[in-house]
């Protein structure tokens, strides 16, 4: 208080006299009557709390200008100039009551109040005010018997006080006011306020004298409505308690432009509903959660809000409220609307909005930063940027770079092997973009709209985002209407998926409006005060239940049939509930539309009913087409009325959109249900013919979609069956070049189905193509059993190996993917047969060292930019090679080491003959890491870095992720394993990734858990039963590693000597036996690392020294053993091998230990602790904490 107290001294507070505060406030109108506004709202706060202070209001001259003064400080210049009113007094009892900006408020304006600040827009800004009353000047005014006023005296005086607060005149009232109520009701002055209560009209001289006067009508009806209170027969707007005036004066100070100033810029004649589109009503405490929940996204970790309800909830509204939020810390919002059209077309919605965002970023993000963000995309995906570019052509806006021309090489079949990508791979790589432009001070906030028809293909994506632990900030906001999904829907798996995964979850459900919030709600759009809506508005929740889109429907409906009116006299709305309950009015919303859109004319009519047939919206090139047909001729025109009437909206990437989903199903409901079909199909065909020949882009999905509603009408006419099934084929045939492989399937299936019953003769070239694809993007949608139903037709059908060649290779590739290796090795095996290959039963290493030699000596004759150029045209090589190297990846899992080298070296040996192929990078690389020594290391990394160089322009994002693994797990290894593992995270998912993150230690083992797990997730999803093996693995190997996996669902069956190596192992067993003879062993071992370490020091100098260490303490040599250990210590360190530096450390405890320098080997015991804190382990944090309690 002390401090207020002085801050108020600094500033120029004056208490004047309310008479001349009055005389003297004359600057502009709008700010003037703000301050005034703002006294009587303090001047009626006072008088509420009078009672309670035992203050009493027993004469007239309590309420009375005389009586009050106000507070305020003065601006610079003359007090004309506008002074901030901090406070109005009562003089007779010594009460003040004190008036502040709520603090939350203060922080949205400009400095020097809120009412006195004209904003960008010219509008006068609201003050939402809070008051606290000060009696510590309180005059003792004892109760000694008097009486007081009346409640009609009351509000009586207070109207006279009011006026000449407003008029700046003296009230001029008529007839005896000293009178009782009951007596003054008979009287002609009192007849008079009783005709002025009874009607609405401003008959009373006063209030007609404040209208001369300037004063706006609120304030008028303010005075109007006390003066009416005074009178015994009581108007309908007639105050019942002061506590309703000062309600009536707050409000109309927070929200001025509406409430306190005439809204004389609207022509009276066409006056509308002045709905507050800025302001949710009814949803503060959803409100308040859903920005937590971003707010706690913006520290770092990603969120998913789930929002419920009813069509017209109120759903999209809640999360614009977030949109500024956004904006302001540095996000981006990205959003996609789903709807029954698109159904067909899930994973594309998720990828446009991800595509939006690139041009978010550029519009958003300065040159510098761009070019910076540009640089780390091209790091990061390095060829894969040709796959990105192909997801999100936007990504050609953020780089010229990434303007990535067409011109890869095919695959056997005359594919792109990018077609072959899944869609896990298609969310890993969505996924690593996001990871890039996704930060807490960049957050995105992904919002999808109506999820009821997405599907679990976009949802999985969804999934990937959120429980990423690696980067990706993102807030994703998914509403759908709860009515309309049922138990079992993606949704439901996804919310579910989610708490699995950890992700921090919220779900809210959005019901009608309350009674309370509809009134408010009407109260703002007839800019009048709350009180006197409350008739109306509980008509209005009684005919919506206050569905807020519902509601404003029904208000036009009144606004239309005349039984809403607004009067320019008076300038206000005005109703009779009587009419309104007598007149038959829809309790639905659709029948409330679908009436009013019959009434318009016949282009609006069409234009509807054709953007109904192509969903939420529609682009400009679309109405641009249809113009030109003498059909649709007048959809131009009925596209401008539907925008003037408010049915039709053009959102910010200038397409057409329904302004509500009730909209777009009103007019889908003006097309009979008999001739819906018959609609969509004429319009698909008209687009057809109009767009034939012509490069439409995605606008081809819509008039596939169209034309595929009437596929009874094409089966009745031969000769649409094939145009219309190559217009389906092409539709695929796109969103593959998009990696949208379920929607690919959509149109493949189509295009089949509207295929002749004798296709396989009659046109057999198409019909095995179309077949193919169907099973091809089945088999990449995870619809497994439909892949192989297609297959089996292409088998029974196909006339000849070769065309059958694409099927058998996608049926070894589905074997391998679940883990079936003797039945690809089987279906290999017989068509290399039938190709005139040999595959031999077994092989001995002898032979396969002659074969890998021979083939080693024949890349080195060949290799060159002759051999580079030379590309393998013969498909059938194509294939032999690409079994070869099939049947290898089998025989990993099921044969000898020997034959996976046999059947590789074959592979490379055609390619080396007959030129490259798209297999030519994998098998190089393989054969590389077969063929590995420390003696060739140099020669067999060129060959590596050849085949990375190759692949980078052969090959897809999956089968680049194949060959820089068995780079890493081959030559690779004389990298930095920190390197190593970081690259391989480039790539989906591999076990052998998992591998070098054990290796590197580069996070620690809680989070591999994690990681593992989640890829597991994925794994399972997607049915790749053959990674999902290997994971298991060396999930188990992190588990026994964490706790001996005491914590976890797995058995672990590693034991603590099971993870060392295999030098440490020679030295336990020396130790224990005595057997020195096993020093050769490990003199071996030693040299061998130190040859390793001669290529890549990082990686083995540290375990160089650790067995050196070891060896000298054998051999009691104290200071080099020291020496060594401290030196193997620091190497780790160095190279951030946490866990082998923990290691070390633990072994030199070991050592002093033996040498009885306890305290020596409690810092080093001390040191292993920490470093196995930190990299995770308990089961070896525990061991060393054994070890020191020994010491102690």
């Amino acid at each position: 208080m002390a401090a207020a107290d002085a801050a108020t001294k600094e500033e120029d507070v004056q208490i004047i006299p309310l008479r001349k505060w009055t005389d003297d406030n004359n600057s502009s109108l709008k700010e003037s009557m703000i301050r005034q506004a703002t006294v009587a709202y303090g001047i009626v706060e006072l008088l509420i709390r009078c009672p309670e202070n035992n203050v009493m209001v027993d004469n007239d001259a309590i309420i009375s200008t005389e009586n009050f003064a106000v507070k305020v400080c003065k601006k610079a210049g003359p007090l004309s100039s506008g002074d901030d009113v901090r406070g109005v007094s009562m003089i007779s009892s010594g009460l003040f009551l004190s008036i502040e900006e709520s603090s939350y408020m203060s922080c949205l304006f400009d400095e020097g109040g809120g009412g006195d600040k004209n904003s960008d827009s010219g509008q006068i800004l609201g003050r939402d005010l809070e008051v606290e009353l000060d009696a510590s000047h309180k005059v003792d005014c004892p109760n000694d018997g008097r009486e007081t006023i009346s409640k009609h005296r009351c509000h009586y005086l207070l109207a006279k006080l009011l006026y000449e607060l407003f008029a700046h005149e003296e009230f001029q009232y008529y007839g005896d006011i000293d009178e009782p109520a009951h007596k003054k009701a008979r009287q002609s002055p009192l007849s008079e306020l009783e005709q002025l209560g009874g009607s609405d009209s401003f008959s009373s001289p006063a209030i007609g004298r404040m209208q001369q006067l300037g004063v706006p009508l609120s304030l008028c009806r303010i005075v109007q409505n006390l003066l009416e209170s005074a009178s015994e027969i009581r108007a309908r707007d007639a105050y019942k308690a002061l506590g309703e005036v000062g309600k009536d004066l707050h409000l109309l100070l927070f929200d001025p432009n509406r409430f306190l100033f005439d809204n004389e810029g609207i022509s009276p004649g066409n006056m509308q509903l002045l709905y507050n589109k800025e302001r949710l009503y009814g949803r503060d405490e959803e409100e308040t959660l859903i920005t937590d929940a971003f707010c706690r996204v913006t520290r770092g970790r990603s969120e998913a809000f789930f929002i419920g309800g009813f069509s017209g909830s109120g759903k999209s509204m809640l999360v614009d409220t977030l949109r500024v939020r956004v904006k302001y810390v540095g996000g981006y919002v990205i959003k996609h609307k789903f709807d029954t059209v698109s159904q067909d077309r899930p994973l594309s919605g998720v990828i446009s909005a991800v595509n939006q965002l690139c041009l978010k970023i550029k519009d958003t993000m300065k040159s510098q930063r761009l070019a910076a963000l540009s640089k780390k995309i091209k790091d990061e995906f390095g060829a894969d940027i040709v796959l990105l570019a192909r997801m999100l052509p936007n990504i050609c806006a953020l780089s010229p770079e990434f303007n990535i021309s067409s011109g890869e090489v095919t695959d056997g079949d005359g594919s792109s092997p990018h077609d072959n990508m899944k869609a896990q791979s298609v969310s890993f790589t969505l996924l690593r973009f996001i990871r890039l432009v996704s930060s807490p001070s960049r957050p995105i906030m992904l919002f999808l709209d109506d999820l009821q028809w997405a599907d679990d293909t976009a949802l999985d994506v969804i999934h990937t985002f959120l429980s990423d632990t690696m980067g990706c900030c993102m807030f994703f906001v998914g509403t759908y209407r709860d009515n309309e999904v049922q138990a079992g829907h993606a949704i439901f798996d996804l919310m579910e998926n989610l708490e699995i995964s950890n992700v921090p979850t919220t779900k809210v459900t959005l019901t009608g409006l309350d009674q309370l919030s509809l009134n408010e709600m009407i109260s703002d759009a007839l800019c009048l005060y709350p009180r006197v809506t409350k008739s109306l508005s509980d008509i209005v929740f009684q005919k919506t239940k206050g569905s807020p889109f519902f509601v404003l429907e029904f208000m036009e409906s009144l606004l239309s049939r005349g039984l809403l009116q607004y009067d320019s006299g008076q300038k206000r709305w005005f109703w009779s509930e009587d009419k309104i309950l007598a007149e038959e009015i829809t309790g639905n919303v659709l029948h409330l539309l679908s009436s009013k859109m019959n009434g318009l004319s016949e282009d609006i009519q069409l234009l509807l009913k054709v953007m109904a047939c192509f969903g939420t919206s529609t682009n400009e090139l679309v109405i641009s087409y249809l113009s030109e047909s003498p059909e649709y001729l007048g959809v131009r025109q009925g596209l401008e009325g539907a925008v003037s009437d408010g049915y039709v909206e053009v959102n910010a990437e200038g397409k057409f959109m329904f302004v509500h989903d009730k909209v777009r199903e009103a007019a889908y409901n003006l097309i009979p249900d008999r001739e819906k079909k018959q609609f969509h199909f004429s319009l698909g065909k008209t687009l057809y013919s109009l767009c034939e020949g012509k490069d439409v882009g995605d606008t081809i999905f819509l008039i596939a979609s169209q034309i595929n509603h009437g596929k009874e009408l094409i089966e009745k006419d031969d000769a649409l069956c094939i145009p219309v099934a190559k217009l389906n084929m092409k539709a695929g045939k796109m969103a593959l070049d998009g990696c949208d492989h379920k929607t690919a399937y959509f149109y493949f299936r189509a295009a089949v189905s509207l295929l002749p019953h004798d296709s396989w003769k009659s046109d057999y070239d198409l019909t095995l193509r179309l077949n193919f694809m169907v099973a091809r993007s089945a088999n990449s949608s995870c619809k497994y059993d439909e892949a192989e139903l297609t297959l089996k037709i292409i088998y029974e059908k196909a006339r000849s190996l070769e065309d059958k060649l694409p099927a058998y290779e996608l049926t070894v590739e589905m074997f391998l993917a679940q883990g079936h290796m003797g039945e690809a090795y089987t279906t290999c095996s017989s068509i290399l047969t039938q190709l005139g290959e040999t595959v031999p039963e077994a092989v001995s290493p002898e032979t396969v060292g002659a074969l890998v030699k021979k083939t080693l000596k024949r890349y080195t004759e060949v290799y060159g930019h002759e051999w580079l150029g030379k590309k393998m045209k013969d498909t059938t090589l194509c294939y032999t090679m690409k079994f070869y190297t099939l049947i290898a990846t089998a025989t990993y899992f099921s044969k000898s080491l020997h034959m996976v080298a046999y059947f590789i070296g074959k592979a490379v040996q055609l390619s080396l003959q007959h030129g490259v192929c798209i297999c030519t990078p994998r098998a190089l690389m393989i054969i590389t890491s077969f063929a590995i020594r420390l003696d060739n290391a140099a020669f067999l990394r060129g060959i590596a870095e050849n085949a990375l160089i190759l692949s980078e322009k052969l090959v897809s994002s999956e089968e680049m992720a194949e060959v820089r693994l068995y780079f890493w797990r081959g030559v690779g290894q004389l990298d930095s394993y920190q390197l190593g593992a970081a690259q391989l995270r480039k790539c989906f998912v591999t076990s052998q990734g998992t591998q070098f993150s054990i290796i590197s230690a580069e996070k620690g083992l809680g989070s591999l858990l994690k990681e593992i797990d989640y890829y597991l997730h994925l794994l399972e999803t997607y049915k790749n039963q053959m990674a999902k093996n290997c994971l298991l693995c060396y999930r188990e190997t992190v588990s026994a590693l964490i706790d001996k996996g005491r914590t976890t669902s797995i058995q672990a069956k590693l034991s603590f000597e099971d993870v060392n190596d295999p030098g440490l192992q020679a030295f336990d067993v020396i130790r224990k036996t005595k057997c020195y003879s096993k020093m050769v062993e490990v003199d071996e071992i030693i040299a061998e690392l130190r040859v390793a370490a001669s290529h890549v020091n990082s990686n083995f100098m540290n375990k160089v020294e650790l067995l050196e260490a070891e060896k000298c303490g054998i051999h009691y040599k104290h200071y080099e053993a020291l020496t060594s250990y401290e030196a193997a210590i620091e190497s780790a360190r160095k190279n951030k091998f946490t866990h082998e530096q923990g290691l070390a450390c633990e072994k030199a405890g070991f050592y002093c230990k033996s040498m009885n320098d306890n305290e020596k080997a409690s810092t080093y015991f001390n040191q292993a602790r920490e470093c196995y804190e930190k990299w995770g382990s308990s089961m070896k944090l525990e061991f060393v904490q054994r070890e020191l309690h020994k010491l102690q």
